[in-house]
């Protein structure tokens, strides 16, 4: 069985899906994200190597905690997919011997029929819809978000269910035009069960810094309550336009 290289483990996980959660941060990870709070995540072939028995001897100490607050395992990143072959095995095992639910959560930068057989165990996808705009996803991670919509296209064509995640940067996802497009995207999409924001944070800044990259959102505050409630709005009206047109 191969090893997984994993960045760290995460026993009482609150905000990584349903319940609480062990969570297992995978290494490696192909966009540059200029938020990204773990930059030391993005080397693939770095972190500590865990065989899949190491991982699972990890988590079954606190099973009664995931099972009595309706959690489970999350596998997040980096970006998991790179290692496809040993999250679902790791998945698989966690549901034939302890039935628990299990979380993917993914930027999509790949695709669907490449990661079927991790798909099929997953139970839920947390998908990062980085920016709408694709030259705003270029300049902000250096990819294109063609990936990621496409996935999230699967996703839904497929019946799997889905939250789709947003991190909101002030100045980098404030256009009305973005979060109106972003709604009438989602409103086209089977299985969405939520939508987050997530409020940009500095915290990770430090982390830049140790690794002498220089942090190109130097000075950016995080948004204020009224700017997030102002984007779940605006995002919720773009949903409700693509329920007219259907």
């Amino acid at each position: 069985m191969a090893n997984g290289h994993i960045h760290s483990l995460e026993t009482f996980g609150t905000v990584d899906g349903p319940g609480i959660r062990f969570v297992v941060f995978m290494q490696g990870c192909l966009l540059k994200c200029q938020y990204c709070h773990n930059p030391d995540t993005w080397a693939l072939n770095e972190g500590k190597q865990m065989s899949l028995e190491e991982v699972l001897a990890e988590i079954e100490p606190y099973l009664n905690y995931y099972r009595t607050s309706g959690g489970g395992l999350t596998v997040s990143g980096g970006e998991p997919t790179l290692q496809a072959h040993f999250v679902k095995q790791l998945f698989t095992e966690v549901k034939k011997r302890w039935n628990l639910h299990t979380t993917l959560d993914t930027n999509g930068y790949n695709e669907g029929d490449k990661i079927n057989d991790l798909l099929d165990v997953t139970d839920l996808v947390m998908l990062d819809l980085k920016h709408i705009d694709d030259e705003a996803h270029i300049k902000l991670t250096g990819k294109s978000n063609d990936r990621t919509l496409k996935l999230a296209r699967w996703l839904s064509d497929h019946n799997r269910k889905m939250w789709i995640r947003h991190v909101y940067v002030p100045g980098i996802h404030d256009r009305e035009e973005d979060l109106l497009n972003l709604g009438r995207f989602i409103g086209t999409l089977n299985g969405v069960e939520k939508i987050e924001i997530l409020p940009y944070h500095q915290m990770g800044i430090y982390k830049w810094e140790m690794l002498g990259k220089p942090y190109e959102l130097e000075g950016v505050p995080s948004p204020r309550e009224e700017e997030v409630d102002r984007a779940y709005r605006l995002i919720e009206e773009g949903r409700k336009q693509t329920a007219l047109v259907l």
